[in-house]
């Protein structure tokens, strides 16, 4: 019974010195795996706190410009291109006299 005991021990013991197969490059492949698992944590997490603070686009609070309002409903649609010649004319006129008078 010892010599059955002894026997499954050989057994047991004879693929150590394989190290299961590591020594055949597959470090690489777990190299890449855990490269590619971590990159995928740092953009989850950068997805999440960007998600929770609610920073989509540009800086977060901004108002968009009057121009940028106009062009927006431009492209909407919502105006016309005479009327939206006519209301950036006299954006523009307004906000170069504000420029001219604030020095």
């Amino acid at each position: 019974m010892a010599k059955l005991i002894g026997l499954g021990l050989v057994f047991a013991d004879d693929g150590w010195d394989h190290h299961m197969d590591w020594d055949g490059g597959w470090w690489v492949v777990m190299v890449i795996g855990m490269v590619l698992f971590w990159a995928l944590v740092i953009v989850g997490i950068v997805w999440l706190v960007r998600e929770l603070s609610g920073g989509r686009g540009g800086r977060p609070g901004r108002e968009p410009s009057a121009l940028e309002l106009l062009d927006r409903r431009l492209a909407d649609g919502t105006i016309s291109p005479a009327d939206y010649h006519e209301r950036r004319a006299i954006l523009e006129k307004s906000q170069s006299a504000g420029k001219g008078s604030g020095s």
